[in-house]
């Protein structure tokens, strides 16, 4: 009998939809979103973002991380260890390698930090729905809060 084709874990589900949910708020923000879950041998970007700044083109390199209430790592933020720091950097260069007339961009790292909790509504907002930081928006069975974005969170110390 073959096998019933498996679905991804529910924290997979949960994490992409807050990667979404980060994503807008960045669109929202002025930001243009140029690559989602960008894979390399090192790692993977979870959204590499771009955004016209006074002193050029800024190329945000965002790692998100969706928790519910009651985690133990600090909402994902101790997560973010100087080993995961390297190997963004790494899948980073490797990006800017694959595309290089970003190469004179101010490039930066982000966290952005969402919380996750089951909500009785099945809501699906519109993606013109406005993203406040602190402020739930419920979507697919679940209450998401952008709750702390971080800007330049970390730099290269390794």
């Amino acid at each position: 009998m073959p096998e019933a084709p498996q679905s991804k874990p529910q924290s997979s589900v949960v994490g992409q939809q807050g990667e979404t949910l980060v994503s807008q708020w960045l669109q929202q923000q002025g930001w243009s979103i140029l690559a989602r879950g960008w894979t390399s041998r090192w790692g993977e970007l979870d959204i590499v973002a771009l955004r016209q700044e006074k002193g050029g083109p800024c190329l945000a390199f965002v790692e998100v991380k969706t928790r519910s209430r009651g985690n133990w790592d600090e909402d994902g933020l101790s997560a973010i260890t100087p080993s995961k720091q390297a190997k963004l950097w790494k899948t980073a260069q490797l990006f800017l390698t694959k595309h290089p007339h970003l190469a004179e961009a101010i490039c930066r790292f982000d966290v952005a930090l969402v919380n996750v909790r089951r909500s009785p509504s099945k809501t699906t907002p519109t993606t013109a729905a406005k993203i406040d930081i602190g402020q739930p928006l419920t979507t697919s069975g679940y209450d998401l809060t952008l709750h702390t974005y971080l800007e330049s969170a970390f730099e290269r110390s390794y």
